[in-house]
């Protein structure tokens, strides 16, 4: 064995001399919990510092529970939201970009609320691809893979072509059961989340006929890649809604300029060919004129590739693309004139991209707006008829430091400082692209991070520890929110691919238990 010595020498361990002074707490105890100087709140908010205010909030929430009646009415509606990438750091650091940290947002209002594990079958921290088949096809899988089970692995065309590997998602459910179905995302509408309601892939990148052909070559024959999956295959040809960004995957460059199809196919042309009563729209001007009493199915492509940020749409005066609220509202105002109900899936995707990026300022809105498309969705269906379920895909390295005051700007830097005597930022990641911005490699120094700063800039990078060209996801648990029939359900920590189990059960869809039997 290595000696006490040896791995002192290294300096990979630390002894802390010095006996305790008495009157004095120990010297890890102030090391562990500093003692930092007092500093006003920057928000005050009234009777926070009598127990009476704290006392009486208490007594509020075991009232509201205690008077909560437990919803068993069958489901007619269900709508699930997403929000890929968005951990339970993400959540409360989007409480203080609202307005406080006190403050929820909309969907941390509804009365049920669990925490899913979100492993895959052979990863300990997944992608967007595994997951959207756990979450949506009840069925947990290989890392890369949409919408089969776990004896394709990535990249297998063989695998692929093999139907009985194929699994179905709570859309296809719905649409059996008689109900209506659609999606909605600010990402491609062939990325990895929106496609596992109705595709099945064995690489998530597949989106277009040119990558799957490179990938499979003489096995692609038969093969269908993610775009025409959407237009032509089993679940995707007979979804209602379908709104997002992704242009390019659909339209060969003679058709469109950006198209990245190689077959000559103008796969929006297909769609509005299908049926007469199917409308295609390319902006938030055309979104907004639907009349959804006089639509068919409803086709919405926004983007060449994932739409822009919220951030980028209010800065840009020429801005043609619709927020997440505008596209969830009008997607429930099609899906509504459906009598036998319909099954919704909504994901909030670009704050997983922006997470990547490690821009937290960005990530922060885009949690916001999900929860603006929430609160809209609760507010246009009735809760004793409509379950809707807000949940993630897995989480990220993000994390939120101590010790800032109350009031104080999330983004800016905490109350102590390093033992280099330099501030830190209270947002950073564990790994990504930014470490070299705020590590100086040449001198191996933290460059000050209030230099760096820019108020403005909300495509700022915030640090993170380890270099990567992308941070990567986090492994924790997510949160599961829900409202409306049979969402005390939704309580306790489980695996992710229960929750289109639970929400079939409600609405009585799928060949599992449900509410009905």
């Amino acid at each position: 064995m290595l000696s006490l010595k040896f791995w002192i020498g290294l300096g990979l361990l630390t002894i802390v001399s010095g006996a305790a002074v008495p009157g004095k707490p120990p010297v890890d105890e102030e090391r562990i919990h500093p003692h930092l100087p007092s500093s006003p709140r920057l928000r005050a908010i009234s009777g926070e510092d009598t127990q009476e205010y704290w006392h009486s909030a208490s007594k509020k929430l075991i009232r509201e529970k205690l008077e909560y009646v437990r919803n068993t009415n069958k489901a007619k509606n269900i709508i699930l939201f997403l929000g890929d990438g968005m951990g339970l750091a993400t959540l409360a650091a989007a409480r203080s970009y609202i307005g406080g940290e006190e403050l929820k947002l909309s969907f941390e209002e509804f009365p049920f609320t669990g925490l899913s594990k979100t492993y895959s079958v052979d990863k300990i921290v997944p992608d967007s691809a595994c997951t959207s088949t756990s979450y949506l096809c009840g069925v947990k899988a290989n890392y890369g893979t949409i919408g089969v089970n776990a004896h394709v692995k990535r990249g297998d065309c063989l695998a692929m072509a093999n139907e009985t590997n194929h699994v179905f998602s709570l859309g296809k459910w719905a649409l059996d059961a008689g109900k209506a179905a659609g999606i909605v995302t600010t990402t491609r509408v062939t990325h990895a989340s929106p496609s596992g309601v109705y595709a099945h892939v064995a690489d998530r990148e597949w989106e277009n006929n040119a990558v799957l052909e490179e990938a499979c070559g003489e096995q692609s024959e038969g093969l269908q890649d993610i775009a025409v999956q959407l237009i032509h295959g089993e679940v995707g040809s007979k979804l209602k809604v379908m709104l997002g960004g992704g242009k390019r995957s659909f339209y060969s460059p003679e058709h469109y300029d950006k198209g990245r199809r190689t077959d000559g196919r103008n796969l929006v042309e297909e769609f509005e060919d299908l049926d007469e009563g199917n409308k295609f729209v390319k902006t938030q001007k055309k979104l907004l004129a639907v009349n959804a009493t006089e639509t068919g199915r409803l086709l919405g492509l926004f983007s060449k590739s994932h739409m822009h940020y919220h951030l980028e749409q209010l800065a840009d005066p020429e801005n043609n693309e619709p927020t997440l609220e505008e596209m969830t509202q009008k997607a429930i105002e099609v899906l509504e004139t459906e009598e036998q109900g319909y099954f919704l899936f909504v994901e909030g995707g670009k704050i997983d991209i922006s997470h990547h990026s490690t821009k937290a300022r960005i990530a922060l809105d885009e949690t916001a707006e999900l929860s603006k498309a929430v609160k809209k969705a609760r507010e246009m269906t009735n809760p004793e008829e409509t379950l809707i379920v807000v949940t993630s895909d897995h989480s990220h390295t993000f994390s939120v430091s101590g010790y800032q005051p109350r009031g104080s700007d999330i983004f800016g830097t905490a109350k102590a400082k390093g033992k280099d005597g330099k501030p830190y930022l209270a947002l950073s990641y564990a790994n990504g692209q930014s470490f070299e911005e705020y590590y100086n490699t040449v001198t191996h120094e933290r460059e000050d991070p209030t230099s760096l700063l820019n108020i403005g800039d909300f495509n700022q990078l915030f640090p993170a520890t380890v270099p990567l060209e992308s941070e990567t996801h986090g492994g924790e648990d997510v949160g599961v929110f829900a409202s409306g029939p049979w969402a005390h359900l939704f309580t306790g920590v489980y695996e992710q691919n229960t929750i289109p189990h639970i929400m079939a059960f409600a609405a009585c869809v799928g060949d599992g238990l449900t509410a009905c039997d």
